[in-house]
């Protein structure tokens, strides 16, 4: 079975459970560092790519964003983040629209003049070609205006022992190398546990901003783990993970015309 399809019936499954990630200490530390990388959104237009139920979708409206689009593989993931808008009581502040994230988006009304913001979280988690990682970095680059920003939770160290045992709220059962990085089974201990296979590509979890640059994203940086209001309070808590993380947030600019 394709990747992307085994991504869209793992998410289909574990919809109804997924927004308590946020509840595990993994998901903590991650909500803290995007709201970091956020920073003051106020009037800002933002594009979730890969945004399932809308847990940063959320969190930028919250900090001030305008609108928030989000696109995602999931239908059962969609659902879930369009019944908690309605909750809310919020209207039209989230659009919600169903596509796989590494093809061209064109079919979908997104905005024509680009967006201050697009995030892309845990989509580089899904490449197990570069075929499919380019294709992500074309409706990144597309889609974000001229001097925008680029947000996105990646893959650090798949081997991390932070991931080997439940101790942040997340286990990697299986792991195995492929041509040119991993594939992994991947559980986050919610009640019930979230289960989904994934990989990475060594170009994006080794660090390096090859990729970034070649689609003309300069200024990447990963937002500093002590930024996060966990690591401050519990440092000790958290030793195994600093020592080799195995999740970053990363920040890119897409280049001013001309510059």
């Amino acid at each position: 079975m394709p990747l992307s399809e085994q991504v869209k019936k793992d998410y289909d499954n574990s919809a109804t459970a997924y927004n308590d990630y946020s509840l595990l200490p993994s998901g903590k530390l991650e909500m803290q560092l995007i709201e970091t990388a956020l920073g003051d959104c106020t009037g800002l237009a933002v594009l979730d790519l890969g945004g399932g139920t809308g847990l940063h979708a959320r969190q930028a409206i919250e900090l001030g964003a305008t609108s928030v689009d989000l696109v995602d593989i999931s239908p059962g993931m969609l659902k879930i983040a369009q019944e908690l808008e309605e909750s809310l009581g919020r209207k039209d502040a989230i659009r919600f629209f169903e596509a796989d994230v590494s093809k061209p988006l064109l079919d979908l009304p997104l905005r024509e003049d680009g967006y201050d913001i697009v995030m892309g979280n845990w989509i580089f988690g899904f490449t197990d070609t570069m075929e499919v990682l380019e294709g992500m970095f074309r409706n990144i680059v597309k889609y974000i205006k001229p001097g925008g920003r680029f947000i996105g939770v990646r893959d650090a160290d798949p081997w991390s022992p932070a991931v080997q045992n439940n101790r942040y709220g997340t286990s990697c059962p299986w792991i195995k190398e492929i041509p040119g990085g991993v594939r992994y089974y991947c559980v986050l201990h919610c009640t019930p546990p979230i289960e989904f296979e994934a990989a990475s590509l060594e170009i994006i979890y080794s660090g390096s901003t090859e990729m970034y640059e070649k689609f003309g994203l300069t200024d990447v940086t990963i937002v500093p783990y002590e930024s996060a209001e966990v690591i401050q309070k519990d440092p000790e808590f958290w030793q195994v993970f600093l020592q080799r993380p195995s999740l970053a947030v990363v920040q890119a600019m897409k280049k001013q015309e001309g510059a």
